[in-house]
């Protein structure tokens, strides 16, 4: 899983595409996106959760410093670093 410490700035914003169900969980850059894949199914908002969890680690925050401003309910989401 990349590092992505050093864009851990409060305030940043970061889209990100997601993977439910995938196999593994895997984080990648795909240019101004990133892309998640989680193994959680997209039901009552564990995959978004799920996104969370490895965003936050990958940037090296609490996972509670993410919240989720647009996407609840599609694969584009946007994620703003509190």
């Amino acid at each position: 899983m990349p590092d992505l410490s050093d864009r851990a700035r409060p305030g940043a914003e970061f889209a990100v595409r997601a993977t439910p169900r995938a196999r593994r969980v895997a984080l990648a850059e795909d240019g101004a996106a990133l892309r998640v894949a989680v193994t959680a199914p997209p039901e009552d908002g564990r995959a978004n959760a799920a996104v969370r969890d490895v965003l936050a680690q990958a940037l090296g925050v609490a996972k509670s410093r993410l919240t989720l401003l647009r996407g609840a309910a599609s694969r584009d989401n946007i994620f703003r670093l509190d």
